[in-house]
C-alpha cells in the first residue's frame, strides 16, 4: 500500500519511551496508515546505516528517535537529511532546553532512566507491596499503603493497582462485597491514607462478569452476573464511599493509565490536606 506510512522508531535504549510517544502522537491523526519498524540500543553508526539503507528502499519512511549521545543524533540527522528522509529528535530540544535551564550538562547516557538509584528500588518495593496486597489480602498493615482502591468485582482494582504500584505507589486493593467486607481498620479510621473507590455502570459490569465466567467454565453462580444484583452492588457501593467521605471514580470509559492518573490528582489533593 504506497499510501503506508513507514514509521522508524530509533532508540539508543530500550525504546519504551518512544513507543509511548508515538502512540500519544498518532491518536491525533485519523485515517492514516502506519507500518511501526522498531530499533531499540542503537548505539554506533554501522547500525544506523543499516536502518536507514532499509528507511530508503520505503517510500512514506518517516523517522522518530531518542538518542541521548549528542554526536550520534547528528551522524542520524545527517545521513537522513542526505536520503531525504523526514528525521524528527523526540528529547533532544527538551533534554537542551532544560540543560539551559537547570544551568547543568545533561550526562547523555543511554538507559539513564533506568539506573539502579534509591527511586528504583522504592519502585519495586511498591511492586512488591502491592501483589501483597491484591484482592484483599494481607489487610494487618493496610496503614502502610499509599493508596487503597476500593469497589465492587470486575472494576479494574488489579490492573490500576499494578499500574500506580510500576509508578512507585504502595497500592492495595479490596473487594467491596458487603458492608462486613471492608477492614475495621478502615471503618475506625476511614482517612488513615488516600482512598479511592471504583465503579461503573451496570450493563457494563454484566458483560465483564459474563466474560469472566465463561473464561473460567463457571455456569453455578448465576447472581454474580444477573442485572438487578449488580445494580444494587453499585448503588450499595456508592453508598458506601458517601458514607466515609472517599472520593469515587468511573471506570466505565476509562483505560487503566486513565484512572491511574485521576487517582494520582487525588492522592496529590490528600497529601495536600493532611500536611
Amino acid at each position: 500500500m504506497t499510501n503506508t506510512y513507514q514509521i522508524y522508531l530509533i532508540s539508543d535504549s530500550t525504546g519504551e519511551t518512544l513507543d509511548r510517544i508515538f502512540l500519544a502522537l498518532k491518536a491525533q491523526f485519523s485515517n492514516i496508515e502506519y507500518k511501526i519498524h522498531s530499533y531499540s540500543f542503537t548505539r554506533t553508526e554501522n547500525q544506523i546505516l543499516k536502518i536507514l539503507e532499509d528507511a530508503k528502499n520505503h517510500k512514506n519512511s518517516i523517522i522518530l528517535y531518542t538518542i541521548v549521545d549528542t554526536n550520534l543524533g547528528k551522524f542520524l540527522t545527517n545521513i537522513s537529511d542526505r536520503k531525504k528522509i523526514p528525521c524528527f529528535s523526540v528529547l533532544g530540544n527538551l533534554i537542551l532546553n532544560f540543560s539551559k535551564i537547570l544551568n547543568q550538562k545533561a550526562s547523555h547516557e543511554p538507559s539513564g532512566q533506568h539506573v539502579l538509584n534509591d527511586e528504583y528500588y522504592e519502585r519495586i518495593e511498591a511492586i512488591q507491596f502491592t501483589m501483597n496486597h491484591d484482592d484483599g489480602n494481607s489487610i494487618n498493615d493496610i496503614e502502610d499503603s499509599d493508596i487503597i482502591l476500593i469497589g465492587v468485582s470486575r472494576t479494574s482494582k488489579t490492573p490500576t493497582s499494578i499500574y500506580l504500584a510500576n509508578r512507585g505507589f504502595k497500592t492495595s486493593n479490596i473487594p467491596l462485597v458487603n458492608g462486613s467486607s471492608l477492614p475495621q481498620t478502615l471503618k475506625d479510621d476511614p482517612k488513615i491514607t488516600c482512598v479511592v473507590g471504583l465503579n461503573t455502570e451496570a450493563e457494563r459490569l454484566v458483560d465483564l462478569r459474563k466474560n469472566r465466567m465463561n473464561s473460567l467454565k463457571e455456569t453455578q453462580n448465576k447472581n454474580y452476573t444477573k442485572f438487578d444484583n449488580i445494580k444494587k452492588e453499585i448503588q450499595n457501593a456508592k453508598k458506601t464511599f458517601k458514607k466515609y467521605g472517599w472520593p469515587s471514580i468511573d471506570v466505565t470509559r476509562k483505560s487503566v493509565e486513565e484512572t491511574a492518573a485521576s487517582i494520582i490528582k487525588i492522592h496529590e489533593i490528600y497529601k495536600e490536606n493532611v500536611k
